[in-house]
């Protein structure tokens, strides 16, 4: 067990929690290798000239997220199935309060200080995960997991945030998602931020309706490596951000050949006994990805339960 009660309490309570050394070195050590091959480079001397174009606060902006890459990578397995790890899986069971969960958003996140103004303003992020607004019923609004893996430190771009408990008597319980017009509570609420900085293998759990921002990498040469897992209910169809099919050309191989039936089913694979599972579309699945074991879907439709 990498997370405690607690844990999920403080998600519930606080909208957002981080867990030191959620993962072990030897967890992690492939994937920094991973995303040094996919995006590093020679890194500027320089620290990151600070644009404060939203008094100090900062703004949106696409060059922010030119280091984003949507899963699967081409990468290895680990570093494939770090957002479906079983540790993360039972962390978004037992906060979204089900057994059967959906991976919904999934991507790589690599950050150099002075490649972009990274700071942005306080908002919430429902609006891009849902057409209406956050469920007063905290299972079926989502849990967010930012993984770490390399230190991030409050100048290596940490995550800064504001509990539910700070932020509501400033802008009341409804929490709207952008208030980057109304400067004076952007400012109110910078005075009451927490910071997410972390270690390597931390990983930082937060809800779509908690008020977070990104901050500026201002050590000269620094990094940030990073990926996002965002978990809703299964059958809860007011969340949603990727369509998995729609990606078909990406190296899903990968994943089928390395992914467990559970992983796969957080991403909207029957398990095995379903009936969708018959000779036939076994067949054709074996086909579709040659490299999948599907020797315990086979069983289940030979010797149903």
């Amino acid at each position: 067990m990498r997370h405690s009660s607690h844990h999920i309490d403080a998600w519930r309570d606080d909208g957002a929690v981080l867990v030191r050394n959620f993962f072990a070195e030897n967890e992690i050590a492939t994937i920094e290798a991973d995303f040094e091959r996919l995006y590093g480079r020679g890194k500027p001397d320089q620290a990151a000239e600070a644009l404060d174009n939203f008094n100090g606060l900062g703004s949106f902006s696409p060059a922010q997220f030119t280091g984003v890459d949507d899963f699967p990578l081409m990468a290895s397995a680990e570093t494939n199935l770090i957002g479906l790890h079983p540790a993360l899986i039972d962390f978004a069971k037992q906060a979204l309060e089900s057994d059967d969960v959906r991976l919904y958003q999934c991507h790589s996140w690599a950050k150099f200080t002075g490649d972009a103004d990274y700071e942005q303003p306080f908002h919430c992020d429902f609006n891009n995960h849902t057409l209406t607004v956050p469920s007063d019923d905290l299972a079926l609004q989502t849990i967010n997991f930012v993984i770490y893996f390399t230190d991030v430190t409050d100048d290596l771009g940490a995550i800064h945030y504001v509990p539910h408990s700070l932020s509501d008597p400033l802008t009341g319980e409804d929490r709207a998602s952008f208030i980057a017009d109304k400067p004076d509570l952007q400012v109110s609420l910078k005075q009451v931020e927490l910071s997410g900085a972390g270690p390597r293998g931390s990983v930082f759990a937060y809800g779509i309706d908690v008020y977070h921002r990104g901050t500026n990498l201002t050590r000269p040469g620094g990094h940030r490596y990073t990926m996002t897992a965002s978990y809703k209910r299964a059958g809860n169809d007011m969340i949603g951000f990727s369509a998995w099919p729609h990606e078909f050309l990406k190296p899903w191989a990968i994943v089928f050949a390395n992914a467990s039936p559970e992983q796969l089913a957080c991403l909207g694979v029957p398990r095995p006994g379903d009936p969708f599972w018959t000779e036939r579309t076994l067949r054709r699945a074996q086909e579709r990805w040659p490299g999948w074991d599907l020797q315990t879907y086979r069983d289940a439709v030979v010797n149903p339960a």
